[in-house]
Order: C-alpha cells, then sequence, then structure tokens
C-alpha cells in the first residue's frame, strides 16, 4: 500500500495547517523514513518493557525510564510521518537550491513542533537515567533537568521565529546545554566514580555517549530549522538518525551495563509489596545498622521505638 499519508493530512496542500502551506517540506520519502524511524521505536519500547519482567518489580525503574523515551519517541515520529504535528513559518534565509528555495510567493518550511514536545518529555528521562546511574543528589538532578527544558523550549522557540531574533533562542539554548554538558560530563561523573567501578564505567560509556550525540543537535538545528541549509527530508534522517542513536541504542548501553548492579547501591530503595515496610532493601537496612552502631545502638536488626527526646532541667 502506498505511502499517502501527505495528501490526505494536508488541508490545503501541500502541507497545509491551519489555511497555510509550507513549500518546503517533506517527500513521501521523508515520510517513509519518519514511518521507519516510528517502528525501531515501537519495536524498542515492546523489547524493553518485555526485559522489564526480568527484573524484580523494585529493579525495574531504568527499564520503565527507558522505554517510557521511546514510546513517546514512537508517537512523535508516527505524527512526523504522518505530516502532521508541524506549522509553516518563513525562512530567515533564502536559498538558491530548489530543495529548500521554495516558490516566488512561498518561502514558508514546515516546523515539526512535535519534535520538541518529544524532547520536552524524553531528554528529562535521558538525564533522570544518567543521572540516578551516577547517584547524584536531588536537588542537583531537578536543576540540570530544568537547564534541560530551557534547552529545549528556546529552541522550539527559535525554530518558530521567521526573524534573526531566533539566534538570540539559539544562544540561550546552547549556553543551557552546556550546563548539562558540564553536569554530566564532570560532576556526575564524580559521583559515579565513587560508587563504584561497574557503575562508574556505565556512566562513563552512557554519559559519554550521549553528550558527544547531544553536541550535533544545535548543528543539525543550525542546518535545519535556523539555516535552511539543507531539505525536510534530510533532517529527518539527521534528527532521525541521532534520535535513534541517543534512545534506543542508548537504552541498550545503559540497561547492559546495570544488569548487575542492585539499585539500591545508588540511593534507591525501593520497596516491593511483599516486602516489610520496616525492613527496608537489604542495603539500606545494612546502611541503618551502621549509623545505628555508630550511635551505640544495639537493636540486632529490630527498629527501636522512637525515643523521647531528653530535656534540660534548671
Amino acid at each position: 500500500m502506498a505511502n499517502d499519508a501527505l495528501n490526505v493530512n494536508a488541508h490545503p496542500a501541500p502541507h497545509g495547517v491551519n489555511g497555510q502551506t509550507s513549500s518546503i517540506g517533506i517527500t513521501v520519502r521523508g515520510s517513509d523514513w519518519y514511518w521507519a524511524v516510528t517502528a525501531i521505536m515501537t519495536v524498542a519500547t515492546f523489547v524493553i518493557a518485555g526485559l522489564s519482567f526480568t527484573k524484580p518489580r523494585n529493579h525495574r525503574i531504568f527499564h520503565y525510564i527507558t522505554a517510557a523515551i521511546t514510546m513517546v519517541a514512537a508517537i512523535a515520529y508516527f505524527t512526523m510521518g504522518a505530516d502532521l504535528g508541524q506549522t509553516p513559518i518563513t525562512v530567515e534565509f533564502k536559498r538558491s537550491n530548489p530543495k529548500v528555495s521554495g516558490t516566488p510567493d512561498n518561502q514558508d518550511r514546515e516546523i515539526f513542533y512535535v519534535r520538541y514536545i518529544d524532547w520536552t518529555i524524553t531528554t528529562p528521562l535521558l538525564l533522570l537515567d544518567l543521572l540516578l546511574t551516577a547517584g547524584l543528589p536531588w536537588p542537583t538532578i531537578l536543576y540540570t533537568i530544568l537547564l534541560d527544558e530551557v534547552m529545549i523550549i528556546t529552541g522550539l522557540v527559535g525554530a518558530l521565529v521567521q526573524s534573526s531574533y531566533k539566534w538570540g533562542y539559539f544562544v540561550f539554548g546552547c549556553a543551557a546545554f552546556l550546563w548539562v554538558a558540564w553536569t554530566v560530563t564532570w560532576t556526575a561523573r564524580k559521583h559515579a566514580i565513587s560508587l563504584g567501578n561497574d557503575i562508574a564505567r556505565t556512566y562513563t560509556i552512557c554519559g559519554v555517549w550521549t553528550i558527544f550525540l547531544w553536541f550535533l543537535y544545535p548543528i543539525a538545528w543550525g542546518l535545519c530549522e535556523g539555516g535552511n541549509v539543507i531539505s525536510p527530508d534530510s533532517e529527518a534522517v539527521f534528527y532521525g538518525i541521532l534520535d535513534i542513536m541517543a534512545k534506543p541504542v542508548f537504552g541498550a548501553l545503559l540497561l547492559w551495563g546495570h544488569r548487575n548492579i542492585d539499585p539500591s547501591r545508588l540511593g534507591l530503595h525501593i520497596r516491593d509489596e511483599h516486602e516489610d515496610p520496616a525492613s527496608g532493601s537489604g542495603a539500606h537496612q545494612a546502611e541503618k545498622g551502621n549509623k545505628d552502631s555508630s550511635d551505640g545502638i544495639a537493636n540486632n536488626g529490630v527498629t527501636p521505638a522512637t525515643a523521647t527526646p531528653a530535656t534540660n532541667t534548671v
């Protein structure tokens, strides 16, 4: 069956949205590529979700986060394959290349805002995968995710701006990204090293892989939404390859590295329904036992009753 999405969803054609059209948009080849990436993300989601059942439920957190990443990406790529989730924006730079020149009366390029909706959800989850692996404190994780959101949203705003002011948002986004990159490559890596060689190795592989790929996204933005240098079909391939590498391949590397790592070593003490709430995980109990011993409390593994605070008498 032929791919007819560009005709079915264009009102008016080509690439119509709310009565406006884009003369610089994907072709059937671009749509076919988006469908292919949809299939990759969908298969990855089912595989990762299936692998989660090989782990106890209190060890599945990284499977769940990673499956959520590819699931959201699958929906986004389905939308782009159908030529939906986009809007026409007049390009700042008029090019002579017929693939990006448009027509004499229309130099609008279709901008897939659904791509940024995807990234707004999935990049914080990617960072959560990484930074939980490093055992970072929650305030640092939350602040890094905030800057990641700044990075994505400024990229979206810049893509929707027709004038040169778009590059101001590009600079804001790059500045936020540099902070995220510093946290991932330096701050979090030091935390991971302190947790053991296996954790440090897994974190370093996944962290370096992620930041290397993320450095290529601003280049793609400059060639596509920003500079109108390459065609929307080439944009689809560029972003699609990056997303495959940054999501399913990243997920495979991360989950392989986590295969023998107990989440409690990362400070993640997750209780399943059959466990006694008072006992907690073995690692947590050991940690508590060490603390109790240091306080001079010998309780033989039994949680003591809350002591009444002593009061000074005059």
